[in-house]
């Protein structure tokens, strides 16, 4: 799977590292807001190396390729956003809107529904 995220780095987050069972490790988080008519903002992480090889400044547009994984401790899921590749420059400067969350249901929030309804 190919994702990737494109915008402007708002705020670079402390770098934290500790020892874990399989040795040193060391991560650093950046938020990314996207453009579009509905910015989001979204914590990403680097891991390790990675950190040194794809240097991320607040204030660069920058295209992050991601991988997304979630895993479930004590009855509750968390979610991680996880960069492996940074390239400089947000793919051209434009980033299309999402697309609607659910279908028939617009940008607006609107319900386009059809009248035939079966109740």
């Amino acid at each position: 799977m190919d994702l990737q995220i494109a915008g402007k780095v708002t705020k670079l987050l402390d770098e934290q590292s500790g020892q874990g069972k399989n040795g040193p490790w060391r991560k650093r988080d950046f938020i990314l807001e996207t453009k579009g008519k509905y910015p989001k903002q979204v914590c990403i992480t680097q891991w390790g190396d990675n950190i040194d090889q794809n240097k991320v400044n607040e204030g660069d547009e920058i295209t992050a390729f991601i991988d997304i994984q979630s895993r479930e401790y004590k009855g509750n899921w968390y979610t991680d956003v996880k960069a492996w590749k940074i390239e400089q420059g947000a793919g051209g400067g434009e980033v299309s809107d999402p697309p609607p969350s659910a279908p028939g249901l617009t940008l607006d929030g609107n319900q386009d529904l059809d009248d035939d309804l079966p109740f």
